[in-house]
């Protein structure tokens, strides 16, 4: 056995003893998901030895490539508190790689070593309201002027995952020479995190998703992530990989899913036979299969190239907007499924699958939406031959 499998099923027997039992609690009891959760769970992956498939083992993590990370995460991703619990849930997967890249090893030591083991939760801020940026980054209003001891930075914010308890928040904003990324700490005066935005999927992460001001927000040289006016070159860093490592969390969903399923109709009867009897049944289930084997297969192919080219190789950029677009959509039939067929009580929170196909609504939207990610497909195809 590998040690990549044999981590694998430390993931998937953490996760049965020690993670579904709350989910049930969060999902069906109607528990907070708090930091209190957050920091337990992941003590016992600690103990468990499955924290950190992101992370640097100097950080405490478990060094994995992507192509380990993708059978690990699906391991993780049976549940929605899976990947929280190892530390691999968005924005902190996305900020961990970016950090890893992009800081310096001043910044690296004050913000990355805590986030990366699992000390603190951080933030990304890019999304603004209308007219400012969405799924097309350029469109940015939030500014950062200059001055003579740093910056301030001006503009409002919303759908700031994970805003309201952050260490610190990676906000992204416009100087002269370009968008830039700057680092700023929680507790900045110039920093007001504002309502938490009420939102479908709204289990799995504490933080929220939340409105955000920056209001004549002072900060040093020193918070510049990267270079001055690279900011959204640089953030093509996290991009790939974040994407990845939402389907890869997802698919394990879908895979739990789709066994609920298969249990509940192997054992409920309609008609004189169980409903698994049923040739209508068996093609719902069929069709569950090829969608998770085939998803499955984008995300380790995927990897691959993440490993071998880069997460910012052309390569890159096109597989992962292909299996973002691919694996966002069957894990949706997936869930949709698994709902029909648990019939009456698959609506109800009781059986989890309806809160799983709820929570996995943004998961088509989120780090670009399906819309968004076909166009930029088509077009890198349009120009010719790769």
């Amino acid at each position: 056995m590998s040690a990549v499998t044999e981590l694998v099923e430390q993931t998937r027997q953490f996760v049965i003893d020690h993670v579904i039992p709350v989910e049930r609690e969060v999902v069906v009891d109607g528990r907070v998901t708090d930091d209190e959760m957050r920091l337990d769970l992941q003590k016992k992956a600690k103990a468990a030895g499955v924290f950190g498939p992101l992370s640097d083992p100097r950080y405490g993590g478990l060094g994995l490539d992507t192509r380990g990370q993708a059978q690990v995460l699906e391991a993780a991703g049976a549940s929605l508190l899976g990947p929280l619990a190892v530390n691999a849930w968005a924005p902190d997967d996305g900020n961990i790689h970016l950090l890893a890249h992009v800081a310096n090893a001043e910044q690296q030591e004050r913000y990355l070593a805590p986030l990366a083991s699992g000390e603190v939760r951080s933030a990304i801020a890019l999304t603004e309201p209308a007219p400012g940026a969405g799924s097309d980054p350029r469109m940015l209003q939030t500014t950062a002027q200059e001055t003579d001891t740093g910056w301030v930075i001006n503009g409002a914010k919303h759908f700031t995952t994970g805003a309201n308890g952050a260490a610190f928040i990676i906000c992204v904003a416009m100087t002269t020479d370009g968008p830039t990324m700057f680092l700023v700490d929680q507790d900045n005066p110039g920093l007001q995190v504002g309502r938490r935005m009420r939102t479908l999927d709204h289990t799995s992460a504490p933080g929220g998703h939340c409105e955000v001001n920056f209001a004549d927000c002072e900060v040093s040289d020193a918070a510049v992530l990267g270079q001055v006016g690279r900011g959204l070159e640089l953030a093509q860093v996290r991009l790939a990989p974040s994407r990845l490592t939402f389907c890869m969390n997802w698919l394990g969903l879908a895979v739990r899913a789709q066994q609920l399923t298969i249990d509940h109709i192997t054992g409920r009867h309609s008609f004189g036979v169980p409903i698994a009897e049923h040739g209508l049944a068996q093609g719902l289930i069929a069709d569950s299969e090829i969608d998770i084997a085939a998803a499955r297969s984008l995300v380790r192919a995927t990897a691959e190239t993440i490993d071998i080219h880069g997460p910012t190789s052309p390569q890159a950029r096109h597989e992962t907007s292909i299996a973002k677009t691919f694996v966002s959509e069957a894990v949706w039939r997936v869930l949709d499924r698994a709902v029909q067929l648990h019939g009456a009580l698959g609506v109800t929170e009781d059986h989890l699958v309806a809160r799983f196909l709820v929570e996995a609504r943004a998961f088509r939207i989120y780090e670009g939406p399906s819309e968004v990610l076909r166009w930029s497909i088509a077009r890198r195809v349009l120009r010719g031959p790769r």
